[in-house]
């Protein structure tokens, strides 16, 4: 067939579909987030155009906003499909980067298609390029390479049959998932070559479930066999294998405790006898416990990122750390005894070469007893008080309200550790949450919710964010009203970053440029933001709340407005500096001297807990 480039790739994208996780089939490519420039409108723009019945296109309002979205959309279908954006050159393009590092980080399928400069280059510079002093070939396009898994700039038509399957290879494997990045000169774009047919016959991806190798797993499973209290540490990876219902089992059969990486979160019902809360510095002090009296972390699916692991600092010194990843490269971490291999398949396989083990009872017991102390804490948490509502409190309305079958997220601030910490999960296998702790990206809680409201077809998507990411990025609010994608917003105004002000007060440090009290202002009175306009302004439907009581009511209608395909946007006033705590240490780099007392006492503190830290990561 005599294609440009861009109506090949776009016929190839129309061409590949996917298994979903409940065994159905489903476009690959389900639709592509765009705002166009002149380095993508007529190229790309008008082969979407000519498929855009097949391939629906959604304009997004800022490149970063659209391009989170599509990192979102691929969250909630647990990674069996992809969304695609893609922006003019230049500012456009450079937008679209920390969506990259977002879906890197957190091991998620993206494929960025940003406009690159003039092959020919006839017309350089040409609007929007930056010209490298040493560096004919570069653009900054070559800023995606950090934070792409897979990097190619076409620069051929032709070049697209042997890019292609390694794109899909990126996208579709469960231990190489990450951002796909094609830069698409506009010349390139244009260009026709004579494509073979079979480039465009449909291909459904099948994720491929590794299995594990017969003398790891037979490592493995002597290692559960000698120990005397195990903890089971759930991640992502057991939600996108599908092994949810194959670890509970597991769990159950042996009677070890299981724990939920932010990742993993929702995973287990919150009364399951074996659970013991979420784990880590935004987890449960339940979980941290049982954690530190481990001989043995059986972790699954997960990178085990500091916050899981209170940087280092949670597990016994003596503990024998086993994993199970689909990637050597997590799967190796710090000294781990190592089993490469899908979640599903390898507990399968362990299950049957531990039994009839089992972990004594009292162990066993340990994790229902220290979960009902974490119960009680959050419930204090939880229950009315005078002046402004906390955290906590927001959430636990937030979870108390919802059924089975929604989504919760969020991504920066406070909120993770209240939503990680005190969600209580019902434990149907619709049901989900995403809280973006693996790049913490500020902006993501609005952006994702409407990737998550794109692709989840039951349930309510409610997103839980500050003001601070609010005003950070807000623009996809209107793209989403738009659209006619519904979700919910709940905005927690507490004037300033003040998760970051407590991290900054609790190490000493005074009260500087994070609270609008504290930062700098030639105003004598300075303004505040309304909320509530400007998201009403933006097309959504807005509620505001003083109260809890008045909270249940607003969120109950908000929930109403979202079925029916509205965005809506409740808003809250909440205290400043009331938070939930795991009791978990993290390390920061406080200073080793300062001319404030205060930061001394915490760097000695810091040194202290280091010193426990060194121990554990100096194992042999």
């Amino acid at each position: 067939m005599k294609l440009t480039t861009a109506q090949a790739l776009v016929g190839w994208l129309v061409a590949q579909r996917t298994v979903l996780l409940d065994g159905s089939e489903a476009p690959l490519f389900p639709g592509v987030f765009a705002i166009f420039g002149h380095g993508n409108v007529l190229g790309l723009g008008t082969a979407l155009s000519e498929r855009s019945d097949e391939l629906p296109v959604w304009r997004g309002h800022n490149e970063q906003g659209m391009a989170l979205a599509a990192v979102g959309f691929a969250k909630a279908t647990h990674r069996r499909q992809v969304g695609v954006a893609t922006s003019s050159i230049g500012p456009g393009a450079l937008n679209m980067v920390t969506a990259a590092g977002v879906a890197h980080a957190n091991r998620l399928p993206l494929l960025l298609l940003p406009g690159d400069t003039f092959v020919n280059r006839a017309p350089d510079p040409v609007l929007q390029q930056v010209e490298s002093f040493g560096d004919g070939t570069a653009t900054v396009n070559d800023a995606f390479r950090p934070v792409s898994r897979w990097f190619d700039r076409i620069v051929r038509p032709e070049q697209l049959i042997a890019t292609l399957p390694q794109v899909a290879r990126v996208l579709t494997d469960p231990a190489d998932c990450g951002p796909v990045t094609l830069a698409l000169p506009q010349d390139v774009q244009a260009e026709t070559f004579d494509f073979p047919d079979t480039l465009f016959e449909p291909v459904t991806h099948h994720p491929p479930r590794p299995r594990p190798d017969r003398t790891a797993v037979a490592a493995v499973a002597e290692a559960l066999r000698g120990a005397r209290r195990p903890l089971l540490v759930l991640g992502g990876g057991v939600r996108y294998s599908g092994a949810t219902t194959r670890a509970r089992a597991f769990a159950e059969a042996h009677g070890v405790p299981i724990t939920e990486t932010t990742a993993g979160r929702t995973l287990v019902p919150h009364d399951h006898p074996l659970y013991a809360g979420p784990l880590g510095i935004t987890g449960s002090a339940s979980a941290n416990e049982l954690a530190a009296e481990a001989d043995l972390v059986l972790a699954v699916g997960t990178r085990l990122q500091d916050f899981t692991t209170a940087s280092w600092s949670l597990f016994a010194p003596d503990v024998r750390l086993v994993t199970i990843n689909t990637a050597r490269f997590d799967a190796v971490k710090h000294g781990a005894l190592p089993l490469v291999a899908d979640a599903d398949e390898a507990l399968a396989e362990l299950a049957e070469l531990v039994a009839p083990w089992h972990v004594e009872r009292e162990w066993t017991a340990r994790a229902g007893a220290v979960r009902a102390r974490w119960d009680d804490y959050v419930d204090g948490l939880r229950a009315p008080s005078a002046g402004l509502p906390t955290y906590a409190q927001v959430v636990g309305v937030v979870n108390e309200v919802s059924e089975p079958g929604d989504y919760v997220m969020t991504a920066s601030g406070g909120l993770p550790g209240e939503l990680i910490g005190g969600w209580r999960a019902p434990g149907a296998l619709e049901s989900g949450m995403d809280v973006e702790y693996g790049f913490s990206c500020m902006g993501y809680e609005i952006a994702g919710a409407w990737g998550a409201a794109m692709a989840r077809s039951s349930g309510v998507v409610t997103t839980l964010l500050g003001d601070g990411s609010y005003l950070m990025l807000n623009s996809e609010l209107f793209s989403a009203a738009f659209a006619g994608h519904g979700f919910v917003a709940v905005v927690c105004d507490n004037d300033g970053y003040a998760v970051i002000d407590r991290l900054q007060r609790g190490n000493g440090a005074p009260a500087f440029n994070n609270m609008y009290a504290d930062a700098r202002s030639r105003q004598p009175d300075t303004p505040r933001v309304d909320f509530a306009s400007h998201a009403a302004s933006l097309g959504c439907a807005v509620l505001v709340a003083d109260d809890l009581e008045g909270l249940r009511a607003a969120y109950t209608q908000a929930r109403a407005h979202a079925r029916g395909g509205r965005v809506a946007v409740v808003v809250i006033h909440t205290h400043p500096s009331a938070w939930t705590d795991a009791g978990a240490w993290w390390e920061v780099g406080v200073p080793e001297h300062s001319t404030y007392p205060e930061v001394d006492d915490a760097r000695e503190a810091l040194d202290k807990a280091k010193s426990d830290q060194v121990r554990y990561l100096g194992r042999p």
